[in-house]
């Protein structure tokens, strides 16, 4: 008969499904369908009667995964599961056990403790330097998750480097920052895991009722946790056969933080009769782009532990050597204008670096071309301040219509804000603040289309299931992310840059253990894409210093050019005045926006009534289809053919092909009136 949960895996994952009378572990690569075996499994047991929804408990490390593990289950028809992060399991049986246990509430969890670590550091060592703070609360967080007390610190700190401060110095900041949190009555998220496993060792009774409510266990990324996190997995299980772990050891890349991907590979030493299955069956990636991948960890393609490609064939991964890193990054923003022009989305495209401060070359680059561009950092999508607000106020407005439709509410909403279509010049927290309005608008937008008399009310509710999922909207946006960030995500084309010694590897990660890391984390970046792989590095020091970890896969001389001079974004001038440009508008116009150009304000208007109409009907933000600087520059211009039109900058032949029509008929109709 056929089994419609069953039916949508492959061997190893139908495996995975049905393996329930045993504990399992799951070493699951890159691109396997993790995530449907794990949320099958689930759904399996629920139709055969061998789990209660309520009683199950699948455990991931990102709320975005809970979410979307959520997701899945609701769509395959089980409603009840719990999908938590580990933190947000253990604080909800902290705040409901720990007054039983003790008399009084928990503790308030402190949002930052920056601040904390920052006074324990001025009185240890007289300084509160942010570099120092913060690679200081790195260490405690590793400390806390590796098991390691302020008073062991000095013993088993050997070999760590902590920005020149001594062991004995950072056990002193421990110890003071132990003191404000309980002065201040407040926990770190590492203290939630800590207590939980406190209520769960000396309260029996306790322990036995956390134990009752939760029977079936799946826990995701186990090549992620921590010394604290592996111990707590245990005291919830409890030695119980129903349990199922989940990782990949060629993608544990967060030993910083106090992980180690040696509890995901022994785990099945714990226990007599696990069972272990491989799931290498890729399903997301070209198998070009998989041989380079395997290549990266110097596993030979089918060989044990290779991922086994099964999409159609792709193009070839390139590899490209820049005099600096300026010219890389432009290098880039053409190579993605090209891939945009080929068919592929925006928010298909993404670059990759090791460092956040490769960014702001990337960001120039791409802002200097009119290629739209979101920035993907920590902080979650709905915690931001300014998306808190726009659902807030979109609540208010339902209280008091609910009649008017949600795209309006919205749009009311976001003008009350202050946003604007257009997005702003520059970079930092304002661009930063746009990008998140302009991707809540345009969700609610295109959720809109898909419902018939959709009431503002019903939107709401709808808003706060996708904020409860963490359920991110998909900004038409190029991503630009951390390698780490990056990890969980995917897209059709990949660029990585930088891609050279002392930056991957990097500098500070030369010998073993650390080495290893730093070839899987570029693995890691190598597996996020699924058709087109582009590999870049910039010269240092007039050397193409490319990574050791592509070397076997970059044959014949590279040829990298003298670094650019007088094509340098930087160096530009004013076609006015002479002196230098500087904002990105600026460069686009050719001036300075002060630098007065007489041009018909009649036809920068129609331009802009043009552009508004488009975006409308494109359901696109208006800067994508050009900027108020694109705008003034063709009203001063007044081009009258493509060719003329394609002079300009900010205008490739991508945009002349979807645009260049309409602007050229406003012209026209502007110089007919």
């Amino acid at each position: 008969m056929s089994n419609h949960i069953l039916d949508a895996l492959d061997p190893e994952q139908r495996n995975v499904a049905t393996l329930l009378d045993a504990p399992v572990v799951v070493l699951a690569g890159a691109g396997t369908g993790k995530t449907r075996a794990i949320t099958h499994r689930i759904a399996h047991a629920v139709s055969e009667g061998r789990y209660s929804p309520t009683a199950t408990l699948a455990v991931t490390f990102t709320t975005r995964a809970a979410g979307e593990m959520r997701a899945r289950l609701a769509g395959l028809g089980v409603r009840g599961a719990q999908a938590r992060t580990i933190h947000s399991a253990a604080l909800r049986q902290c705040q409901f056990f720990w007054p039983k246990a003790y008399g009084v509430a928990f503790p308030a969890v402190a949002e930052n403790t920056f601040g904390l670590v920052a006074r324990a550091t001025h009185q240890v060592l007289g300084s509160s330097d942010t570099a120092l703070v913060r690679d200081l609360d790195a260490e405690i967080s590793w400390a806390k998750t590796s098991n390691v007390t302020p008073a062991q610190y000095v013993e088993m700190a050997e070999g760590r480097s902590v920005n020149g401060a001594s062991a004995a110095q950072v056990a002193n900041v421990m110890t003071l920052y132990e003191k404000a949190k309980l002065t201040e009555g407040t926990v770190d998220f590492n203290d939630i895991l800590l207590c939980n496993a406190v209520l769960l060792s000396e309260h029996e009774e306790m322990a036995a009722t956390i134990r009752g409510a939760y029977r079936h266990f799946v826990v995701d990324e186990y090549q992620d946790v921590s010394a604290l996190q592996h111990r707590l997995i245990k005291l919830w299980v409890d030695g119980r056969p129903d349990v199922c772990v989940v990782g990949d050891p060629n993608q544990a890349i967060h030993s910083f933080a106090g992980a180690d991907a040696g509890y995901l590979l022994r785990f099945a030493d714990e226990y007599d009769d696990a069972r272990t299955v491989r799931l290498m069956r890729n399903y997301r990636s070209s198998p070009e782009v998989i041989a380079a991948a395997n290549k990266i960890l110097r596993v030979r393609s089918g060989a044990p532990g290779a991922l086994q490609a099964t999409q159609p064939a792709g193009p070839a991964p390139s590899f490209h050597g820049a005099p600096d890193e300026t010219a890389e990054s432009a290098d880039v923003a053409e190579w993605l204008r090209a891939q945009h022009a080929a068919g592929t989305r925006w928010s298909e495209l993404a670059v990759l670096y090791r460092i956040n401060a490769q960014s702001p070359s990337l960001e120039a680059a791409l802002t200097e071309r009119g290629i739209p561009y979101t920035v993907r950092g920590t902080e979650r999508f709905y915690d931001r301040a300014e998306v808190r607000q726009a659902i807030v106020e979109f609540g208010r407005f339902t209280q008091r219509d609910d009649s008017a439709p949600p795209t309006d509410v919205l749009g009311a909403v976001l003008t009350g804000l202050g946003w604007k279509p257009e997005a702003p010049s520059g970079q930092g927290r304002q661009r930063e603040r746009w990008e998140s309005l302009a991707a809540l608008r345009t969700m609610l937008a295109e959720e809109a289309e898909k419902r018939e008399e959709w009431t503002a009310h019903e939107a709401m509710t709808w808003l706060q299931e996708r904020a409860t999922w963490q359920a991110a909207p998909v900004a038409e946006a190029v991503t630009l992310s951390t390698l780490h960030a990056a990890k969980g995500l995917e897209w059709d084309d990949v660029a990585i840059v930088g891609v050279r010694e002392g930056m991957i590897p990097f500098v500070l990660a030369q010998e073993e253990p650390a080495l290893s890391e730093e070839r899987r984390l570029l693995y890691v970046g190598f597996t996020r894409a699924r058709r087109a792989l582009r590999v870049s590095w910039a010269a240092s020091r007039g050397k193409a210093t490319r990574s050791r970890f592509i070397a076997d896969q970059v044959s014949g001389p590279i040829t990298v050019g003298k670094p650019r001079q007088t094509t340098s974004v930087r160096s530009r001038t004013c076609r006015v005045c002479g002196n230098p440009l500087h904002s990105a508008a600026e460069r686009k116009l050719s001036r300075h926006e002060d630098c007065e150009v007489a041009y018909d304000e009649e036809l920068f208007e129609a331009l802009r009534d043009w552009r508004k109409r488009v975006a409308e009907e494109t359901k696109m933000p208006a800067f994508v289809v050009f900027t108020d600087a694109t705008l003034q520059a063709i009203a001063e211009a007044v081009p009258t053919t493509p060719s003329e039109l394609l002079k300009l900058p900010g205008i490739g032949q991508s945009k002349l092909t979807r645009y260049g029509d309409g602007a050229l008929e406003v012209i026209r109709a502007h110089q007919a009136n």
